[in-house]
C-alpha cells in the first residue's frame, strides 16, 4: 500500500505547486484589474474570461494632481483640462503591449491585443496619450512601478532622457521586442550592464552622455519615490492609468478610455 500512496501523492504535490505558481503569476503583473467604464477583455488566457466587478477610483482628481506636480517626467501643465499618469515598468509585458512596439508580444497574449494595423482591433493608449500630449491637448506624467523586475535601468535610462528632452524616443525604442529581451534577459537591473544598455539607445540617444548618467546614483531614490507615489493613488501593479480621476488598472484598447477623454476636452 504504501507505493501506491506515494504514486498518488506525487501528481497531487505537482497539482499544487503548480497552482501556487498560476496565482503567483497573475498576482504580479500578469493580470489586468477592470476599472470604470470600460470593457476590456482579459490579458492572458490562463485567467477567466469573465469580465471582473468594476472598481471605484482611489484616488481624487487633487490626488492625481499632486502625483503630476511630484513626478520627474512630466509633460504639461498641472491646470490642464486632462491629466493622464501612467505607472509603468519598461520591463512588463503588458506595459510593452500598451506601448504599441512590440507587436509580436502583442499577438502572443491574445487576439484581442493584436494592434489594429496587424488585423487586430487593439488600440495602444501610450501611442494615443503621447499624440494628445503633443498637441497641447493633455498633460502627462510617466511613474515607474516594479510590475515585472527588471525595469529599473530602463527606467533610470527614461529619466536621464527626459533631462535632455529625449524621453519618448528612449521610451519608445525601450517598448520594442528588442527593448525587452535585453532588460529582462541581458540587463536585469545590474549597474555594470550600463555601457550595454547605452549601445542599445545610441541610435536616438548620445553613447557615452547615457552611460554616464546611468552608472551615476543620481536617480536611484527615484525609483523608490515613484513607487510611493503610485501606491498614493491606488496602483500596485504595472500597466496603471488615470485620466484625470478615472483609473485603468491594466492593459486597456485606448478605445475604452475615449470616452473620458472627449468627456474632459469638451
Amino acid at each position: 500500500m504504501d507505493r501506491p500512496n506515494s504514486f498518488l501523492t506525487t501528481p497531487v504535490s505537482i497539482l499544487l505547486g503548480s497552482s501556487i505558481i498560476a496565482i503567483s503569476i497573475l498576482m504580479h503583473g500578469g493580470i489586468v484589474k477592470v476599472g470604470p467604464k470600460t470593457t476590456a477583455q482579459p490579458v492572458a488566457s490562463a485567467q477567466p474570461s469573465a469580465q471582473q466587478p468594476a472598481e471605484p477610483s482611489a484616488a481624487t482628481l487633487g490626488d492625481v494632481k499632486n502625483v503630476f506636480s511630484k513626478s520627474a517626467i512630466k509633460f504639461g501643465d498641472v491646470n490642464s483640462k486632462l491629466i493622464v499618469v501612467e505607472v509603468a515598468d519598461p520591463s512588463c509585458p503588458y506595459c510593452h503591449i500598451a506601448a504599441g512596439k512590440n507587436p509580436e508580444l502583442n499577438k502572443q497574449a491574445g487576439s484581442q491585443f493584436t494592434l489594429v494595423a496587424d488585423g487586430g482591433t487593439y488600440v495602444a493608449p501610450v501611442p494615443e496619450v503621447a499624440k494628445l500630449v503633443k498637441e497641447g491637448k493633455a498633460s502627462f506624467a510617466w511613474i515607474y512601478t516594479p510590475g515585472h523586475g527588471n525595469g529599473e535601468m530602463g527606467t533610470k535610462a527614461m529619466y536621464c532622457a527626459f533631462e535632455q528632452n529625449k524621453f519618448w524616443e528612449v521610451h519608445d525604442l525601450l517598448m520594442t521586442s528588442k527593448g525587452y529581451d535585453l532588460l529582462n534577459n541581458t540587463i536585469k537591473n545590474d549597474k555594470a550592464k550600463s555601457g550595454e544598455l547605452a549601445d542599445f539607445l545610441q541610435p536616438v540617444f548620445d553613447q557615452a552622455g547615457m552611460k554616464a548618467c546611468l552608472e551615476s546614483d543620481k536617480y536611484d531614490n527615484r525609483l523608490k519615490e515613484d513607487t510611493s507615489l503610485a501606491a498614493g493613488i491606488g496602483i500596485t501593479g504595472t500597466p496603471g492609468f488615470y485620466f484625470n480621476n478615472t483609473p485603468f488598472r491594466g492593459a486597456y484598447s485606448y478605445k475604452d478610455m475615449e470616452s473620458v477623454v472627449k468627456s474632459a476636452l469638451n
